[in-house]
């Protein structure tokens, strides 16, 4: 089991920033990537970004030069820096960890809001 607790979303203006960190307990020797995902109001869930256990980022195309994930050397906390923050960003986000051996077994945090106004 691995448990993810996330903070600090919150209200900015268009052109500010963010940073989201989401803190890993548990079974954290399970986890192989570390990610974002998000959903915005009547769409569904996006992924964002996700990092491997060797720090090679992953981002979708809409974010890139505009957010960066980092993984902390214990492996145990993912953040993501988000500048430039636009209304389209506005979403629920939520941390994602994987620790599937065959293939992906997700654990998912409760979710941060990010509200971007123009």
């Amino acid at each position: 089991q691995v448990q993810l607790v996330e903070s600090g979303g919150g209200s900015v203006q268009s052109g500010g920033f963010l940073r989201l960190s989401c803190v890993a307990s548990g079974d954290i020797d399970r986890i192989k990537t570390m990610g974002w995902y998000r959903q915005a109001p009547g769409k569904t869930r996006e992924l964002v970004a996700f990092i491997n256990r060797a720090g090679s980022p992953i981002y979708v195309d809409s974010v890139k030069g505009r957010f960066t994930i980092s993984r902390d050397n214990a492996k145990t906390t993912v953040t993501l820096q988000m500048n430039d923050l636009k209304p389209e960003d506005t979403a629920v986000y939520y941390c994602n960890v994987d620790t599937g051996l065959d293939g992906p077994y997700y654990y998912w945090g409760q979710g941060t809001l990010v509200t971007v106004s123009s």
